[in-house]
């Protein structure tokens, strides 16, 4: 489907086999949350392209897995951890290249949308510093009882696994239900991260949504 002026997006459940759901569009605060609200994220600017995967990667927030040396980072406090205080720079973070990501989606324009997110207040960042340098971080989209997980970096071991598991412990404070990942990945499958049917992701949103928890 094309999409139009209005904020209207197809069914997520009628994508095809890709998971691509439509195509168009603008990335205006109205239209980023009417997309999250109903299962689908973008992917791409040129042109922009809205997706809703099948399988989807979530993280249970009652059933993250920490292991016993990233316990004993997290009782060492190597890291000290910030919410909402660099979101931009952690963006542009995750934009970088690095040897294991050798291409990334985060363009300016996503750049650009998602910080008009966070100021709107829908968008929100985890931090990690050491000896006043950023050096690891998460960002993603919270609306309803939904926190949508973006994409996080590292500069050292460990970072952006504790700015997780702390943004875990804020969201599970909070009384938010569902944590989509949209894919797993290596970096998050050690945590618990898991796959679930498309089918069972939406109707575990639609419950999610009728929650109003605060970030």
């Amino acid at each position: 489907m094309i999409l139009d002026d209005t904020l209207r997006f197809p069914d997520p459940a009628q994508a095809d086999r890709r998971g691509l759901v439509a195509v168009g569009g603008d990335f205006s605060v109205e239209r980023l949350l009417a997309a999250y609200q109903r299962g689908i994220f973008p992917w791409t600017v040129q042109p922009i392209t809205w997706w809703s995967p099948d399988p989807r990667g979530i993280i249970e927030l009652a059933e993250l897995h920490v292991s016993e040396s990233l316990a004993k980072v997290i009782r060492k406090g190597i890291f000290q951890v910030t919410t909402d205080t660099a979101f931009a720079e952690v963006m542009a973070a995750c934009a970088m290249p690095d040897e294991k990501r050798q291409g990334v989606w985060i363009t300016g324009e996503f750049i650009e949308a998602y910080t008009r997110l966070h100021r709107a207040g829908h968008a929100h960042s985890i931090e990690c510093w050491r000896d006043g340098k950023l050096v690891g971080g998460v960002y993603g989209v919270a609306t309803g009882g939904l926190f949508a997980g973006e994409s996080m970096f590292h500069r050292a071991n460990n970072a952006s696994k504790v700015a997780l598991c702390h943004l875990v412990d804020h969201l599970r404070a909070r009384g938010f239900a569902l944590f989509d990942i949209q894919m797993v990945t290596s970096a998050t499958a050690p945590l618990g991260a898991r796959n679930i049917p498309r089918t069972e992701y939406l109707k575990r949103l639609a419950a999610a949504m009728t929650l109003n928890c605060v970030f």
